[in-house]
């Protein structure tokens, strides 16, 4: 194998498989440190340079980067469930405990550049780049049919699991940097925002449309049959306070899971969901359905809806076929009536969570913005520019329903877009992050952060009794951390952005370090072919996925070769060390947001 250039950024960037994973690049163990420091505000501060809404998504978040913690992959054989840090939920701990941080937010531009960009919809995706824009002096207008912003995390996120305050609180940050808010107004047509002479356009519309079960009985009972979103929405703005005793929900994603549980607190006594897939195959995060059932709601599944009964007009039940799942050489799946008898769930209501789509009836279609078959805008996954040079798209409107956090992400690729089409640069030119790699040492065997691996199990947030969280859609069910759990939850990570550097014209080969690394993932060896290296390390490497750190040049001709994917970070090999060839170093990627940052020198000398 080729020696590992660790000057390369990308390298140690997926060493932190955590920040690696969120789309946004959140420093996951710098924030987390904060935290066990005590350190709330700073925390946050972190957290909200990439993400935006630590409030929101401390509660919301999918979570890409907890399967993507390397403490299971370390705990697989130690423990009997091995668990990842909590990382979602220590975000809400930086939150809820910080103090007023408004003085160290970014105050808005004390001059205009002249450049108006207009964000349509107020939901994340174009929060994040008013947040992005507007402090570099661009006149940001975000119109939104709704009178408060938030745009989906208001409308569609029950009560229950995140209080209204939160969302207030988040976006007042944003619209607090001189972003002016059209709240209440809904655009109707492309054309004539165009030729209101923005300088640039961003589409954060969401995926308005929730999809619909065109089968029989659907226009005879459709007085108690709801669109999932739609109800969701209505039921968020108070204009439903109850529904019937016996619901079904159908659908397996997340908006069923909110659904469902909506439906438990406004009077739904026998509430069901069903699902078409196998348990296993719902799209709905597994705590998400984790958290249906502590709250005694069944979810049914191999069930295909195939009629709405009803009698006078008035809905009596579903009918529903029994499928099984079958699966080819390519492991696509068909699903096969299994020829059991058709099931009947009697229900007052149904909610149907089957899905949602994008609909631009407002975008014209001869504007120059390009749609591919399904209606989706032809986009640049890179800049997030359509066919229009002006207009970009971001969120669930870009690519599909998707979550909060890649909304993030999508916001900040557009401002940066936006940023360098108004001053004159090739989008394409992306700008690298900024990185840092700076050694922790304290003195020959201490560190400036604590390299202690904690031994405890993944800590259980606390909940609200059920028999108030149950008796009202506003009342929080989740608690949150308190300081001292959040502190010994934070203790949990691996600190995996603090590197093991090696310098190989330092090393003796004494294999200190190999006798007192408690993996075994350090192995001095010759080098070869990948398949083969890794199979005979001390301890083999079957993941393919985590790159192998390889150094040459030592006397003996043999390389290091250590294996990222189960390496503690707890610097006993720098301890140990008697020559200083391992060295324990903090690595920092920050993305490079819109800004001076993401311009060219050529450009920076021409503006200024």
């Amino acid at each position: 194998m080729r020696p590992t250039d660790i000057r390369v950024p990308e390298y140690f960037h997926k060493v932190v498989d955590c920040q690696w994973a969120c789309p946004a690049h959140t420093p996951v163990p710098e924030y987390i440190r904060l935290i066990a420091a005590g350190r709330h505000d700073d925390a946050y501060l972190v957290n909200w340079e990439s993400n935006v809404f630590p409030g929101i998504l401390g509660r919301t978040c999918d979570r890409p980067c907890e399967p993507a913690c390397r403490r299971g992959r370390v705990e697989e054989k130690q423990a009997e469930k091995p668990e990842p840090v909590a990382i979602c939920r220590l975000k809400r701990v930086a939150a809820d405990n910080k103090g007023d941080i408004r003085a160290r937010l970014p105050k808005p531009a004390a001059k205009k550049n002249g450049r108006k960009v207009a964000c349509v919809g107020a939901g994340p995706a174009s929060l994040t780049v008013a947040r992005d824009l507007a402090p570099l002096g661009y006149q940001v207008t975000v119109f939104d049919q709704d009178p408060l912003a938030g745009g989906m995390i208001r409308t569609q996120i029950p009560r229950f699991r995140l209080p209204a305050e939160v969302i207030d609180e988040e976006c007042g940050y944003v619209l607090e940097l001189g972003v002016e808010y059209g709240g209440g107004k809904r655009i109707d047509s492309m054309k004539v925002l165009l030729a209101e002479g923005y300088d640039a356009i961003f589409v954060g519309s969401g995926a308005p449309r929730g999809r619909d079960l065109d089968i029989p009985g659907r226009k005879e009972a459709a007085r108690n049959i709801h669109i999932g979103i739609d109800w969701l929405s209505s039921v968020s703005f108070g204009h439903v306070e109850r529904i019937g005793r016996r619901v079904v929900v159908l659908g397996g994603g997340n908006t069923a899971m909110d659904c469902c549980r909506s439906s438990k607190r406004l009077g739904g006594e026998d509430v069901k969901v069903i699902v078409r897939s196998g348990y296993e195959e719902m799209k709905a995060s597994p705590w998400e359905k984790e958290d249906a059932a502590h709250e005694g709601i069944p979810i049914l599944n191999f069930l295909v809806p195939m009629e709405f009964t009803h009698r006078a007009g008035k809905l009596t039940g579903v009918l529903f076929e029994k499928v099984r799942a079958e699966y080819d050489a390519n492991r696509r799946r068909r699903l096969v009536p299994t020829g059991e008898p058709n099931q009947h769930y009697e229900c007052d209501d149904v909610i149907v969570a089957v899905g949602q789509e994008n609909a631009f009836p407002w975008i014209e279609r001869d504007t120059g913005i390009a749609f591919d078959g399904s209606g989706m805008p032809v986009l640049d996954k890179v800049t997030m520019q359509s066919t229009h040079s002006k207009v970009f798209f971001g969120g669930d409107a870009a690519f599909g329903p998707k979550n909060i956090i890649w909304a993030v992400a999508h916001g900040h690729d557009a401002a940066v877009s936006i940023d360098k089409l108004l001053n004159g640069e090739d989008l394409k030119d992306r700008p690298a992050p900024g990185v840092t790699l700076v050694s922790q040492k304290m003195g020959i065997h201490e560190w400036s952060y604590d390299n202690a691996v904690s031994l405890d199990p993944r800590f259980k947030v606390p909940w609200a009794e059920p028999s108030k969280t149950l008796k009202s859609i506003k009342i929080e069910v989740e608690l949150g951390f308190d300081p001292l759990t959040g502190f010994k939850e934070a203790q949990r990570c691996l600190n995996c952005d603090v590197q093991t550097v090696f310098t190989s014209r330092q090393c003796i080969e004494c294999d200190a370090c190999v006798d007192i690394c408690p993996m075994d993932c350090i192995t001095f060896t010759s080098n070869g072919d990948e398949p083969e290296l890794r199979n005979r390390l001390n301890a083999p490497a079957p993941n393919l996925s985590q790159d192998l750190y390889v150094q040459e040049g030592l006397k003996t001709g043999r390389a290091m070769v250590k294996d990222e994917d189960v390496c503690l970070h707890c610097g006993l090999c720098a301890e140990r060390c008697p020559t200083g060839a391992w060295d324990m170093q903090k690595f920092l990627v920050e993305m490079t947001r819109a800004g001076p940052g993401c311009r060219t020198r050529k450009q920076e000398r021409k503006a200024a």
